[in-house]
């Protein structure tokens, strides 16, 4: 069982490369992986990314390739050269893009002989409420909406989700496989500002619903003190468990 520390992915979302190799620094026995989004990939390329996964710690690239199949499977591909542990995709891409994009990965990573990383797709994002959606001609409600993509992503070969907190439950429900990774933004300890998220929950909570792993980017990296901002998550993460071991 994943000790609570490695369900634990520190989002660095600052400006410099400097600062993220600041954040990256604290890892230790406090965090299980780091995420570079697209702020940090335009900053530092792939280099930063081979930094960090052969400085030995898991790296989850948020990049959310939407595009052609085709492209995205390429995009994918070169990901996985990388050595990320996690890659992503826009749900909303489509069943072809998803499953031609699963079958390359696995492929190069047979072919070459490298580590495949899990391929998980993005439903709606945290900062989306049904205003949002409305905005961009959906209809559904954010729930409908994450449920429908993500039986459409487990139909197409993807590995796992990214949904907001308030939906964990019901992709539990809906998607039956066990093997099914749930990787949760919108974390916001009590004691931590909302700042653009919409759809959040406590550590604690977004672990019991049924969260794999958590994102937790500003409540840390704008700490004070970031390592005890991480500890205190991790601790708030061993609250929502069942028996985890350390």
């Amino acid at each position: 069982m994943q000790s609570p520390r490695n369900k634990l992915i520190v989002a660095l979302d600052v400006p410099t490369i400097p600062q993220a190799r600041e954040l990256v620094a604290l890892r230790g026995n406090e965090v299980g992986m780091f995420k570079g989004g697209s702020q940090l990939f335009t900053a530092g390329g792939p280099d930063f990314v081979r930094e960090i996964v052969k400085s030995g710690i898991g790296v989850f690239l948020d990049l959310k390739f939407h595009d052609i199949p085709n492209t995205v499977a390429a995009a994918a591909v070169e990901a996985t050269r990388l050595g990320v542990t996690i890659l992503n995709v826009h749900a909303a891409g489509g069943p072809e893009m998803m499953q031609r994009t699963a079958d390359s990965v696995t492929d190069v990573a047979v072919r070459e002989g490298l580590h495949r990383p899990s391929v998980i797709a993005v439903t709606v994002l945290t900062s989306s409420n049904e205003a949002t959606l409305r905005a961009t001609g959906i209809n559904n409600s954010p729930a409908d909406q994450v449920t429908k993509l993500a039986l459409l992503a487990a139909q197409s070969g993807m590995d796992g989700l990214v949904v907001s907190p308030l939906e964990v439950a019901a992709i539990r429900a809906a998607v039956k496989r066990r093997d099914f990774l749930i990787v949760t933004p919108g974390i916001r300890p009590s004691s931590a500002a909302l700042d653009d998220q919409k759809r959040v929950s406590s550590p604690a909570e977004a672990i019991a619903a049924g969260a794999d792993y958590l994102v937790v980017g500003r409540p840390i990296s704008s700490a004070k003190d970031p390592v005890g901002a991480a500890r205190m998550i991790v601790a708030e993460i061993a609250g929502g468990g069942e028996e985890d071991v350390v």
